[in-house]
């Protein structure tokens, strides 16, 4: 894992730079788009996808994209607002968040807020209506009621054993490669590395990487599933086009919700810059959602390599934090024993 301070915010400061760019207009009319040896589009690098946009849209922009500079004037004077739109359950305080926010939170400035929300379909950049059912149930800091499988990223339902903590505290999954690629606190880095029939997305979270093979075959049967899903790919133009599905369904389907069962992710890559990829993802999943919804992310070019991410290392965190547990069960037991005698 990369050094948060030395690499990462260095990072972000391209990407308020560069998100301009990705507005309609803005970006160059005549940009050619650097090939590889194959002739197809260079996407090689390392690409930082921090952002400070809200997920979802504030209700009062409607169906407007993107803020006026009279807001974005107004989003640099209030420089966490709208990110922390992303946090409302934050409980640090004093010295603590100011470590994290300064020290380890990796947000873009509000000088990169242009959009009014990532989503962008629907068209209002709200979460579509749930499928019957389908409950909120994201996880975060403070364990949370639940049941296994747990399929969120953070947090846990307990600590009877590693199945009650969150797929990135068991350095299953990480929480913001999902796999699409979604803003999160810090490491929002990704490599992307290219040859004749295979892309790979590498992530600085958990290290995990994705094969996109692009030559044409045949499907995995729909018996075989996987963590990240099983993704394929071809070139539309300029774009290219992934598609990913196979999900093992311990997996959330996106932002708290449902699971990846069924879940089929479309994401494009559009190189737009020397600096900028235009990111955009679909997320097609009737058993979650009653219509698919859409996304944009800004990718900013960043002159850095990956760092190992070690997760916490041999997994001495889990264990720790298991044992701990059961020191915290006895001592209780112990005093409930006194107590009963103590009564008598």
């Amino acid at each position: 894992m990369g050094n948060p301070i030395k690499d990462s915010h260095s990072a972000v400061f391209v990407l308020c730079l560069t998100m301009l760019l990705a507005l309609p207009g803005l970006a160059a009319e005549n940009y050619d788009v650097p090939k590889t040896q194959w002739g197809h589009p260079d996407l090689q690098g390392v690409w930082n996808f921090a952002s400070n946009v809200p997920i979802q849209r504030p209700e009062e922009f409607g169906e407007r994209q993107f803020l006026t500079e009279e807001e974005m004037t107004a989003a640099r004077e209030e420089r966490f607002s709208i990110g922390r739109r992303r946090e409302p359950n934050r409980t640090s305080t004093g010295i603590e968040a100011f470590y994290n926010d300064t020290m380890w939170m990796e947000r873009a400035r509000t000088e990169g807020i242009v959009r009014t929300s990532l989503l962008v379909y629907p068209l209002n950049g709200r979460l579509p209506e749930l499928t019957a059912g389908i409950e909120h149930h994201p996880g975060g800091e403070r364990d949370t009621p639940g049941t296994r499988p747990v399929r969120f990223a953070i947090g846990g339902i307990g600590r009877d054993g590693p199945e009650d903590r969150g797929l990135s505290e068991r350095c299953l999954v990480g929480f913001n490669d999902g796999p699409q690629l979604m803003p999160s606190v810090y490491n929002n880095n990704v490599q992307i590395i290219q040859n004749r029939d295979h892309v790979v997305i590498f992530a600085e979270m958990v290290h995990d990487a994705r094969m996109v093979r692009l030559v044409s075959g045949t499907e995995l049967d729909e018996k075989v599933e996987l963590w990240s899903g099983d993704s394929r790919g071809y070139w539309d133009g300029e774009t290219l086009v992934v598609t990913t599905k196979n999900f093992n369904g311990l997996t959330q389907s996106f932002e708290g919700y449902g699971s990846s069962k069924d879940k089929v992710l479309t994401e494009r890559f559009t190189r737009i810059g020397q600096e900028t990829i235009n990111y955009e993802f679909s997320i097609d999943d009737p058993s979650t959602f009653t219509e698919k919804l859409t996304a944009i992310v800004s990718l900013a070019k960043v002159d850095a390599q990956l760092y190992e991410y070690a997760c916490h290392e041999g997994n001495y965190g889990m264990g720790n934090m298991l044992r701990a547990a059961r020191d915290r069960d006895e001592t209780e037991y112990t005093d409930r024993v006194r107590n009963l005698f103590r009564d008598r």
